[in-house]
């Protein structure tokens, strides 16, 4: 597994936002459908309870459901492992041990899987919080400012909306993005590859997010560290200025695209 020193989660230094009008020059770069929102892990429950207005499950619940209440309903919520069904959610977040149990993935051991081997194979490659150090959660739309700074925000947005998005990341100090797919459980390759390494990571989320997270068919899910955030806006913000901006308008396929090109390049 890929994680940072046992029982820490990487952070940049902290930084503080105006997040309504971060999130409203967000929503008018990309015209979001999916409220975007924050993550942050706490050490004592008495922590999480002190956020502002959080609410706690009525059920048991995935994360996905959690992290879903916060952007599809606006609501802030805090968990526990005891909210959470079984190992797997938890132990993305380090809420719950990434024992020898855990480790063999046997429950998903011809469901998802052809052999056991397959399965604790998959378990390996999940990028995750190491156990230990945290208790809680609570996720919250970034626009209350009730987690401030959240340790990771989650930008839900289609493909074309998406590109824009990490475009704009690349406008300054240019780096190429390379992430994996694990699969199933793929929450552990938006939020908890975040957490665990304090870099942007973007997922094609998985059968479980989307069944019972209510992730649309059409979104991707990038998981970034809040200080990432106000500089990919300020890139799309340029990137809108050279006339690079969502929606991205068809030319047409027969068209001859020397006119379109001149658009934003001149006589480069």
């Amino acid at each position: 597994m890929s994680v940072i020193e046992p029982g820490e989660v990487a952070t940049e230094e902290p930084v503080q936002h105006d997040w309504p009008a971060l999130v409203d020059r967000l929503n008018a770069l990309l015209r979001l459908k999916t409220t975007p929102v924050g993550m942050k892990l706490f050490e004592t429950v008495a922590a999480m309870e002190a956020v502002p207005r959080v609410r706690r499950p009525g059920a048991v619940h995935t994360l996905d459901q959690i992290v879903a209440q916060a952007a599809r309903l606006g609501w802030t919520v805090g968990a526990t492992a005891e909210d959470l069904v079984g190992a797997q959610c938890g132990a993305v977040v380090g809420l719950h041990p990434q024992d020898a149990s855990w480790r063999s993935g046997r429950a998903m051991a011809g469901v998802w899987f052809e052999t056991p081997e397959d399965a604790a194979a998959h378990q390996a490659a999940m990028d995750v919080v190491p156990f230990g150090r945290y208790t809680a959660l609570v996720v919250s739309p970034l626009a209350a400012g009730r987690l401030d700074p959240p340790d990771v925000c989650l930008v839900y947005a289609t493909p074309g909306q998406m590109i824009i998005l990490l475009n704009g990341l690349q406008w300054s100090g240019y780096r190429k993005f390379a992430w994996g797919v694990v699969g199933e459980s793929s929450c552990a390759d938006s939020w908890g590859r975040a957490l665990a390494t304090g870099e942007p990571s973007l997922s094609i989320p998985c059968f479980a997010e989307r069944r019972y997270g209510g992730v649309l068919d059409d979104e991707l899910l990038l998981a970034l560290p809040p200080g990432f955030l106000p500089r990919a806006v300020a890139g799309m913000e340029r990137l809108a200025a050279n006339g690079l901006r969502y929606p991205i308008p068809p030319y047409g396929i027969q068209a001859d695209a020397r006119a379109g090109m001149a658009a934003s390049y001149g006589g480069r």
